[in-house]
């Protein structure tokens, strides 16, 4: 499928001859081949960094595989990170845990929208004080953004107050963020621009091309960001109530792509029987109508990712001509990932299976290992702390996340704390996108009570997902017998001997015991205890994985242990509804 796919699209760039000049030939736009005097590494500068964030993109449907410039220039390039997580799977509280470095519960922005979430919540958490560009500024960096920052970021709140910390900026903001044809751009402290007819994706490459300009030709290193609406659904209204979400539309020049492709046909999508726990496992197969537009909606999506290719190739290009490209470091991600009828779920997000919290992450720069797999396990609460070690800025101690293991081109590892877990957290709804008629096809767009606590705990001999929902249920998957995840370990009532099945070299309940102790830890970790949470457990410093932790000398501390509960399901993170906080030490 990807070959035919890659062969498809070379045909189409050779027949095009797109490129980078095509876009920026207008007479405005001659500026792009500017003097590279001053930018050498002799200059002993700090390294620049570009960001490219994608949204809504998946990692386990494939579609970096149908994105050749991707491949080219960045993949090839540098480092692939197979192992890379999303804190939260839904867009504005995972960019605020990637942009400030922290867990969603410590941040308490947990939505998309007003009161737990989106660009009002940021703001109100004193966060326009306290993430990544202003502390890059107080490094001596020019930093820009282009495009999607946060939900709830509108024409009539852009302004009160500005979001800071940026030497140039040029925000979608609602209703248009979303609208593929009737985006709304506005730059720096000017008024908003709604570009009527235009495509959000030929404005961001017009963007990102212009900032990169203005970061070119200062005097400092620079951060640039560049976050494009591709693949998100299209919403040409976005003013409030579950938005109507239907399927991307993609540049022109795109949109008679992949007309064979269709979604991998994984052991999870539509299976014949039921999956997860709550409404998930109640959900009705779909029949053959609903899946063919499934289809469709996963052609579009990759119809749309190819101007997020042609844009990594436009930044590659442009750096390369101001002779900066080896001293500028790109990372190539997406806030979340995204389900396309795996366990029966219409097209959408806000799960925790790996369709949805899984992410690319691909990393190229000075020194990094070209055409490298990083197996490593990682998170965006990482990412922060990656880019401040790339700046030799020193850590925060209020960093829940940690560095990222960059492998080197010498193969040296720098010394970075690595860990073996992620946590994941969600609150409020589900929303069933596209035009299947929401969930069942019953008209029902928003699921509530979609409220869960999770972890993935995965080294070399075991890879498990474990989650508690608010209404207590509970889901153990063994994801290295059960990638799909329609196995349910955790023992119902009626299989109480279930509990001393052999499980990873061990019984399932003491594993299960484990992984619940690492839960209540990380369910209100801050700093350095969400990096090193067995710590917490043992502060004699002698346990450090889930492998030590099974030691057989522990059982019964771990047997005492109180358990992770919910006290009800809330939509937003609220204390009092999340159950016992306390834990014990081991002495």
């Amino acid at each position: 499928m990807a070959a035919r796919a890659a062969r498809e699209l070379e045909n189409f760039i050779s027949t095009r001859a797109f490129g980078f000049c095509r876009l920026f030939a207008t007479k405005e736009l001659n500026f792009i081949r500017i003097s590279a005097e001053g930018l050498s590494p002799s200059s002993g500068r700090r390294k620049n960094i570009v960001v490219i964030l994608a949204d809504d993109q998946d990692d386990m449907l494939n579609s970096t595989s149908f994105m050749p410039r991707l491949r080219q220039h960045v993949i090839e390039q540098g480092t692939h990170f197979t192992n890379h997580f999303t804190t939260t799977a839904i867009c504005c509280p995972a960019r605020v845990s990637l942009w400030t470095g922290k867990q969603p519960h410590n941040t308490n922005v947990t939505d998309v929208d007003p009161p737990y979430g989106g660009f009002p919540k940021f703001i109100s958490q004193g966060l326009n004080e306290a993430y990544l560009p202003i502390w890059l500024q107080e490094a001596g960096y020019a930093t820009y953004y282009t495009g999607k920052m946060f939900n709830s970021h509108s024409i009539h709140n852009y302004d009160s107050p500005h979001l800071k910390g940026w030497t140039g900026s040029n925000f979608l903001l609602d209703p248009g963020t979303y609208s593929y044809l009737d985006p709304i751009f506005q730059r720096d402290h000017d008024a908003p621009i709604h570009h009527h007819g235009r495509h959000t994706t030929d404005l961001i490459q017009e963007h990102v091309a212009e900032l990169l300009h203005d970061a070119l030709g200062s005097d400092k290193p620079f951060f640039l960001v560049a976050a494009p609406i591709a693949p998100h659904s299209n919403i040409d209204s976005n003013t409030g109530g579950p938005p109507l979400m239907t399927e991307p539309i993609p540049l022109r020049r795109h949109q008679f792509l992949f007309a064979d492709e269709r979604i991998p046909r994984t052991s999870n999508f539509n299976p014949d029987s039921p999956s997860g726990v709550s409404w998930v496992s109640k959900l009705p197969k779909l029949n053959d109508t609903a899946v063919d537009y499934l289809d469709h909606f996963f052609r579009q999506r990759l119809r749309a990712l190819q101007g997020v290719d042609e844009l990594v190739e436009q930044v590659i290009i442009q750096l390369e001509d101001a002779g900066v490209l080896n001293d500028t470091y790109i990372i190539y991600s997406s806030d979340n990932g995204y389900h396309l009828g795996q366990h029966r779920l219409p097209p959408g997000k806000e799960c925790g299976f790996e369709e949805d919290i899984r992410v690319p992450l691909f990393i190229r720069g000075p020194g990094v290992a070209k055409g490298h797999t990083e197996s490593s396990v990682s998170a965006h609460i990482d990412l922060t702390p990656t880019i401040f070690a790339i700046t030799g800025i020193d850590l925060r101690s209020d960093f829940d996340g940690t560095p990222i293991r960059l492998p080197t081109e010498s193969g040296a590892q720098p010394n970075h704390i690595q860990h073996e877990h992620v946590a994941v957290e969600y609150w409020g709804t589900a929303i069933a996108e596209g035009a299947l008629g929401g969930w069942g096809g019953k008209g029902k767009i928003v699921m509530p009570n979609n409220t869960y606590k999770a972890l993935r705990v995965k080294s070399d001999s075991y890879d498990i997902y474990y989650a508690v929902w608010c209404s207590n249920e509970r889901e153990l998957y063994d994801i290295k017998r059960d990638p799909g995840q329609m196995d349910n370990l955790y023992p119902s009532k009626q299989l109480s001997n279930a509990w001393s099945q052999p499980f990873i070299g061990s019984q399932l309940g003491l594993v299960i015991a484990r992984l619940d102790a690492l839960l209540m830890v990380m369910k209100s970790c801050k700093g350095q205890t969400c990096v090193q949470p067995w710590k917490s457990l043992h502060p004699a410093g002698d346990v450090h994985s889930l492998r030590e932790a099974l030691d057989s000398h522990f059982d019964e501390f771990y047997r005492d242990q109180i358990r992770v509960s919910f006290g009800r399901c809330e939509p937003g993170y609220i204390i009092e509804a999340e159950g016992p906080q306390m834990r014990y030490e081991f002495h």
